[in-house]
């Protein structure tokens, strides 16, 4: 894996072109770095107003939906927003990477760690919440913590994978947007699998759902902790620990097929 040793060896860099994504995204705001804590708390509020205030959507049996949305909304929010801005990243940069050798993998990366500091900002928010609300969580909620970074890493191969791409395939950046819509939709981050009207009569739906997509143990072994006060899922889990070690494998794979040509290209 010595694309991402590259990290530790180029340290330095990657912590400047780190700082570099985290000023460009906040310039010349009047808050500056507070939004990291603003914008995650907005997006959040939004989400709320609309689904559980207007839509008054409410999964059966559960209380404190509001907070059953909250909770599930981090892992979301940073894999969606992580994967747009890394899927442009090395496109953005070209001509920086035109002009200077130097490991281009960073670009993607930093952008992704740009985007931790709102995942922990809103983990932050939640684990807050939860402490508050449910006091039942208080024992295990940290676990929201090791099970962030697990996401993190995730995120962080299938990031690598995507901007890789898109350096060489222009169109990859707008099929990725273009999916996350229905993505989130087959998240179970506005409802709970068990509740869905077809889970009984379907269930091979409900289990394609759930296995099918990565996102949905992500968000389980997350939540689990925070709203329940519960061990995460251990099939969940364990598939987001094999989803991690895969999604760093596959971008590492991917971005060495295209470095040569990321130059060129890009």
């Amino acid at each position: 894996m010595s694309v991402y040793a590259d990290l530790l060896r180029h340290r330095e860099l990657f912590a400047s072109l780190f700082r570099r994504d985290l000023r460009a995204k906040y310039k010349g705001s009047v808050l500056g770095l507070a939004w990291t804590l603003a914008l995650p708390a907005a997006l959040m509020l939004v989400y709320l107003v609309v689904f559980a205030v207007l839509w008054k959507a409410q999964p059966t049996e559960t209380e404190h939906y509001w907070l059953f949305l909250l909770c599930g909304l981090p892992p979301w929010v940073f894999f969606s927003t992580s994967l747009q801005g890394g899927a442009r990243s090395i496109v953005e940069n070209a001509p920086i990477i035109r002009k200077v050798r130097f490991p281009r993998q960073l670009v993607p990366l930093s952008v992704v760690a740009t985007e931790v500091v709102a995942f922990v900002a809103m983990t932050v928010i939640v684990l807050v919440l939860a402490l508050w609300f449910q006091p039942e969580s208080r024992d295990l909620a940290w676990l929201a913590i090791p099970v962030g970074a697990l996401i993190v890493v995730f995120t962080a191969g299938v990031a690598l994978a995507i901007a890789s791409l898109n350096a060489i395939f222009r169109d990859v950046e707008f099929v990725v947007t273009a999916a996350l819509l229905p993505w989130f939709f087959l998240t179970p981050i506005l409802y709970q699998l068990d509740d869905l009207p077809g889970a009984q009569s379907r269930p091979w739906l409900v289990d394609l759902l759930h296995w099918g997509n990565p996102l949905t143990p992500a968000v389980e072994s997350y939540r689990t902790p925070l709203y329940e006060g519960k061990l995460p899922p251990t099939g969940d889990l364990l598939y987001l620990v094999v989803a991690a070690i895969v999604a760093l494998a596959l971008g590492a794979l991917v971005f060495r097929s295209v470095d040569d040509r990321i130059a060129s290209e890009a």
